[in-house]
C-alpha cells in the first residue's frame, strides 16, 4: 500500500487510531475560532482527492460549525415574528455550511472542496479547500474554479449539489 492508503486507513476509524493525539487537538479547536485558516491539510489523502496541491493560491481553512438549532425557538412574551430567532437551514447541510462561512471569511478566494475531520457533541470540524482568485489564475486546471464566482452560495460544489439531490440523475 501506498502513504495515502495508509493515511486513509487511519482516518476510517479516527478515535481509536489517532486517540490521544486527535483528543488534544480538539480541545484546542473548541477554544480557537470558528474559521482559521492552517498551514496544511489535516487529512492529507482527502485533501489531494480533491484537488489540493501545495502550490500559492491554495489555501485549506479549518471551520467549526455549531450542532443543533433546528427546531425554530419557543416565543416568549407572545408570538411576534420579531420573537423567532436564529435557526439552521434544514435544508443545508453542515458542510454546505462550513464552505459557505469559510467564504465570506475570505472573501478574495473561491471554494473548491470540502471535507470533515471529525465532530464531538457540540460541534463538526470541516476543512475547506480555497483558491485565491489571482494566483490561482495563472493555473490553466484552475481557472475554471476563479471564472465560476460565488459558486458556493449557487450550490455548485460537491456539498451544495449533494444537498440539492443531484448526485443522481
Amino acid at each position: 500500500m501506498g502513504m495515502y492508503k495508509y493515511i486513509q486507513k487511519i482516518w476510517k476509524k479516527p478515535v481509536e487510531n489517532l486517540g490521544e493525539t486527535l483528543r488534544n487537538r480538539m480541545i484546542e479547536w473548541r477554544t480557537s475560532e470558528t474559521v482559521v485558516r492552517v498551514e496544511k491539510p489535516t487529512r492529507l489523502d482527502r485533501a489531494h482527492a480533491l484537488g489540493y496541491k501545495a502550490k500559492k493560491g491554495y489555501i485549506i481553512v479549518r471551520v467549526r460549525v455549531s450542532k443543533g438549532r433546528r427546531m425554530r425557538e419557543k416565543p416568549a412574551g407572545g408570538r411576534r415574528s420579531k420573537h423567532s430567532g436564529r435557526r439552521k437551514v434544514v435544508s443545508k447541510s453542515y458542510q454546505w455550511i462550513a464552505e459557505e462561512r469559510a467564504n465570506r471569511r475570505y472573501v478574495n478566494c473561491e471554494v473548491l472542496n470540502s471535507y470533515p475531520l471529525i465532530s464531538d457533541g457540540k460541534f463538526h470540524f470541516f476543512e475547506v479547500i480555497l483558491l485565491d482568485r489571482v494566483t490561482a489564475a495563472k493555473y490553466p486546471k484552475a481557472s475554471w474554479v476563479i471564472n465560476n464566482q460565488g459558486r458556493v452560495y449557487r450550490g455548485k460544489t460537491s456539498a451544495g449539489q449533494k444537498s440539492r439531490g443531484l448526485r443522481k440523475k
